[in-house]
């Protein structure tokens, strides 16, 4: 087995375990690599961010890099394509901001975006980069329906309490979680950026799990304004839309 076998065997069984991340040993008994090749193999992926080795437990996981890597390419496969006209024309629609994401490991990563120009507020996403999932309409509106395993084992995890809004109690984000089951989508309630909400919505995929979810963000004056039934009606419809397709092939 060459150099290049050798790390990517080390690479899909670090990722294959990404919960609990791999040992050195472990590394070593699961791809069968020399003890010496292993460790000079470990050593390089961690320092080009390929993985991310936590000192404190001993353990490697793969890195933010891999999910970014992997966005990319998701980005030009058959779920953004299929999508993709639906974010448009919500887009369109609502003229806000929109998002499709999915879920990569403990994170959410963008796939598409249609950007608003009615408004000078910047967001900072992009396809590629990562998203939180306790804070974000999108995240969440993945976690909702994720399993429950999953789910305690990310809300495990430290969570930033980023705007005086974030929600960082594993209890009551499930409570909110349960709620999203029950109705459909998700609100980000300036729980990331302040003045920024956000409607998001469940994509279902042939099996009737999720796939992916969509989203619309807009300034928060909008709620106290006028509401935001508009935006929950306009992004539910349109994953239903979605999903509907999906599971007919």
């Amino acid at each position: 087995m060459s150099t290049l076998q050798k790390a990517f065997a080390i690479i899909e069984a670090t990722v294959s375990d990404q919960g609990n991340g791999l040992s050195f040993s472990e590394v070593v008994s699961q791809t069968g690599t020399p003890k010496a090749s292993a460790h000079r193999i470990l050593k390089e992926l961690v320092e080009i961010g390929v993985l991310a080795y936590a000192a404190d437990t001993g353990r490697y996981r793969g890195s933010l890099k891999l999910a970014a890597l992997g966005a990319e390419v998701t980005a030009n496969s058959g779920l953004r394509d299929h999508v993709r006209p639906h974010l448009q024309e919500l887009n369109r629609e609502t003229k806000h901001t929109c998002h499709l994401g999915i879920l990569n490991g403990e994170v959410g990563v963008y796939l598409d975006k249609f950007e608003s120009h009615d408004y000078g507020i910047k967001l900072f996403s992009e396809v590629g980069k990562s998203f939180p999932l306790y804070c974000t309409g999108l995240g969440k509106a993945l976690l909702a329906f994720a399993d429950p395993g999953d789910v305690d084992r990310i809300l495990a995890r430290p969570m930033q309490r980023i705007t005086a809004k974030t929600r960082t109690d594993p209890a009551r984000i499930k409570e909110a979680l349960a709620e999203a089951r029950e109705q459909g989508y998700t609100v980000d309630d300036e729980e990331i950026t302040r003045g920024v909400m956000c409607v998001a919505a469940p994509i279902f995929g042939v099996g009737g799990e999720v796939v992916g979810a969509i989203s619309a963000t807009f300034p928060s004056y909008i709620e106290s304004d006028r509401g935001i039934e508009t935006e929950i009606e306009a992004v539910t419809r349109h994953a239903s839309a979605i999903s509907g397709a999906m599971e007919k092939g």
